[in-house]
């Protein structure tokens, strides 16, 4: 918002002075319109209007911008043999959602410890998901081909014994907007560990993300989904705001689901891994495959997570 009175440069003035407001219209004008030698100073003109044409020609480029990108996600949905287009997300929420932890999923004392809520689900009407991805084993340079081509949003949860022998490839990802977040240094069973080395776990991962990218994760996801009031302790310790979990499960050749009707929700966590052939039948583009045939089947849009948090 300006400053009171800066529209007004070259009128009329109101000065505020102790016991009250004096207008100096009279002054003003004198020392707005005249020159130190008497001869009147030429108002500055403001900017004509944009012509019709000019508008309509901006509106056209930008339907035309948007023609044009959606026309590149036709062609790399065909090319990734995806069988329909995937659904664009709505926009991030101007106001976010509060987020709390699941019911059954609380330990002693987490709101007034003021713990990480730990959530499979995100509250939304829009019908998006959010898919999660962890660990770091597998590096196929071609999911990341594959995800930028159909601007398909995903959160990764990186174990550091598993990246760090290629911390470029998740700079890449990175670099595509992609936010990279804690799922430990060795990807322990966290409970049957002391405080001190959860924190060790937790916080030493933040560390390495830290320095290998630049910025200390608020996102948080424990090995195998466990955790105990300690886990949460540290993880806040170490500056972690939320712990997500996941509501579904998707591999390369099915789905898992927590919930009983067996269905995706609003809102819903899909987890998957960083795997190849090496341990499914099939690489991380099958995975995707699998995951985007039924969301955009069942009307439902990705969504990045960051923007609900």
């Amino acid at each position: 918002m300006g400053t009171v009175g800066q529209n007004y440069k070259n009128s009329a003035f109101l000065v505020a002075i102790r016991g009250g407001l004096v207008l100096l219209a009279a002054a003003a004008l004198v020392s707005g319109c005249a020159r130190p030698d008497g001869t009147e100073a030429r108002r500055p003109l403001e900017a004509p209007p944009a012509p019709a044409a000019d508008r309509q020609a901006d509106r056209i480029r930008v339907q035309a911008a948007r023609l044009r990108a959606e026309q590149a996600r036709i062609a790399a949905a065909r090319r990734w043999g995806l069988k329909k287009v995937p659904l664009e997300a709505p926009p991030a929420p101007a106001e976010k959602p509060r987020i709390t932890t699941r019911d059954g999923f609380e330990v002693d004392g987490h709101e007034e410890k003021e713990l990480p809520p730990v959530f499979t689900t995100i509250p939304t009407r829009h019908k998006v998901v959010f898919l999660t991805i962890d660990d770091g084993a597998e590096k196929d340079p071609a999911f990341l081909r594959m995800m930028s081509e159909l601007k398909v949003p995903y959160t990764a949860f990186l174990s550091d014994y598993l990246i760090k022998n290629d911390y470029g490839y998740f700079r890449k990802m990175q670099r595509a907007g992609i936010g990279l977040n804690n799922h430990t240094l060795h990807h322990p069973y966290l409970p049957a560990l002391s405080y001190s080395r959860q924190k060790r776990e937790i916080c030493g991962m933040q560390d390495v993300i830290e320095k290998q990218y630049g910025t200390r994760p608020a996102l948080f996801r424990p090995p195998y989904g466990n955790y105990n009031e300690d886990t949460l302790r540290a993880a806040k310790s170490c500056g972690v705001r939320y712990a997500p979990i996941w509501n579904e499960e998707v591999y390369v050749d099915h789905w898992e689901y927590r919930e009983d009707d067996q269905r995706i929700h609003p809102g819903d966590i899909v987890l998957s891994h960083f795997r190849g052939r090496e341990d499914w039948k099939g690489t991380m583009p099958d995975m995707v495959r699998r995951f985007l045939d039924k969301v955009t089947a069942e009307g439902y849009a990705v969504a990045r997570i960051e923007d609900y948090l």
